[in-house]
């Protein structure tokens, strides 16, 4: 477990390469309805949160900026290329399937989405994906709210909990929620429907 700050943590809402399982990357999709929804959802939970005046981040990619201009009520927040989603290489943009039927050896070995993006020719890989993350964290200088990606989130969360990155896969990586970082632990905060 690291010492770092409070951390609230929210994934961008479902984008239409979500629902196509396509891989994203740092390519872009628009939020759906349901993903409008899960960062109304959001809203709902950062009232209390943005009161306190924590610092606010988010990913430069539309996804996590249209999620964090709704979830953070309009607020101003800083961007930070460090908290884009990993890169796919040239499997950025082409669905899971299709990768899947190229490469019978990650269904074999029950692949997570993150081993997918670790698998990506031309990608960034995970260690380097982990250096940028940690180098984020390192500059927290108090609580603080990241709007960012999922697999992002899984190794951000895994390094602040102390899980080792390989397992950081195995994470839950929902949208409309907010995921509580502090001492080390994690709380899921949910809104109702």
């Amino acid at each position: 477990m690291s010492d770092y700050p409070k951390i609230w943590f929210l994934r961008h809402g479902q984008t239409e390469w979500n629902r196509e399982y396509r891989l994203q990357g740092q390519l872009d999709s628009p939020l759906t309805a349901q993903g409008l929804a899960d960062a109304r959802r959001q809203a709902r939970l950062m009232h209390a949160v943005l009161a306190d005046t924590p610092a606010l981040f988010a990913s430069p990619l539309g996804r996590a900026r249209q999620t964090a201009d709704i979830a953070l009520h309009g607020r101003a927040y800083r961007t930070d290329p460090r908290l884009m989603e990993i890169h796919a290489g040239g499997w950025q943009g082409r669905t899971r399937a299709d990768i899947l039927a190229e490469r019978p050896d990650l269904v074999a070995s029950g692949a997570t989405p993150l081993d997918i993006y670790e698998a990506a020719e031309g990608g960034e890989g995970i260690v380097a994906f982990h250096a940028r993350i940690r180098s984020f964290l390192r500059d927290l200088d108090g609580p603080s709210v990241l709007v960012a990606h999922g697999l992002l989130g899984q190794v951000l969360r895994a390094e602040v909990r102390g899980i080792p990155i390989p397992e950081a896969g195995a994470l839950s990586n929902r949208q409309g929620c907010v995921y509580l970082l502090e001492n080390g632990t994690e709380t899921v905060l949910e809104a109702p429907e």
